[in-house]
């Protein structure tokens, strides 16, 4: 799943939309299949964590990749590189040199609704971490008002920070020196949110996310996807597992052994 720099990136690149004229509109969800946005101008595409939204005249598109969510711009009539069926948005915008289309592919979120009603719709999400005013303390207020949560559930959740995902909780984690199943309430939560905007900010407009500070093939994360492979740190194997037993895809975690021992151990 794209995380919250991934989204930056793509709203960067989405930003010609904005001024252009919608020609041609095909909303291929059937709650909005009606919907028509043909006629207006984009007037906005923006990024909020893990969510992109664009706003045309009085409503607004929100989308979210989710796992197998893409973007793709073609001039109009071209062929597309994905099959039509994956098309969840087609949006065919005006330009001098010929209408360019705009194709979301296998969207896992898409939803329209009054732009009036976007600062209520979203109110339930933290402070975004890519934000220009990013709120710290809010965040670290945010978490630890769940003690007894695992700071590696905590750092997940995006009622408490939006966009933080998989590879970046991980690489927190390891830079803070706590394991994953460490609770809220036994870390240093300032010290792992100042992480994580450091780590995200660095990348937000890198087409490669690298936390080790090297930029070479291979060596661009600590510990995320690394089962099995030497810490860079101390040589201990990597392990891999899941935050509580579960096999979603979300709590699956790794950690070195050493540098971040498990909290029993640690007590121990």
């Amino acid at each position: 799943m794209p995380e919250g720099d991934s989204v930056y990136q793509l709203s960067k690149r989405l930003q010609f939309m904005q001024g252009r004229e919608v020609t041609r509109c095909s909303i291929r969800v059937p709650r909005y299949a009606t919907v028509d946005v043909s006629g207006l101008t984009c007037e906005r595409v923006w990024p909020y964590g893990k969510h992109l939204f664009m706003q045309f005249g009085p409503e607004v598109v929100h989308t979210h990749l989710k796992m197998e969510g893409t973007w793709a711009k073609h001039r109009a009539g071209a062929r597309w590189k994905k099959p039509g069926h994956t098309a969840r948005i087609v949006l065919q915008l005006k330009d001098p040199a010929g209408d360019i289309e705009i194709v979301g592919h296998e969207l896992g979120l898409v939803e329209v609704f009054p732009a009036r009603e976007y600062a209520e719709r979203m109110s339930y999400l933290g402070p975004d971490m890519l934000a220009e005013d990013f709120d710290h303390d809010e965040v670290v207020r945010r978490i630890e008002a769940s003690p007894r949560l695992e700071i590696g559930r905590a750092l997940l959740d995006q009622k408490n920070a939006a966009g933080i995902g998989n590879e970046y909780r991980a690489e927190i984690n390891f830079l803070a020196g706590t394991h994953p199943a460490e609770l809220v309430g036994d870390v240093d939560v300032d010290a792992h949110v100042r992480i994580a905007r450091r780590l995200m900010w660095a990348n937000k407009d890198s087409p490669v996310r690298v936390t080790t500070g090297v930029r070479r093939a291979g060596e661009t994360s600590y510990v995320f996807g690394r089962n099995n492979k030497p810490c860079r740190r101390c040589a201990t194997l990597i392990k891999k597992g899941f935050l509580g037993g579960s096999g979603d895809l979300e709590r699956v975690i790794w950690w070195c052994p050493r540098c971040q021992p498990a909290p029993h151990k640690r007590a121990g």
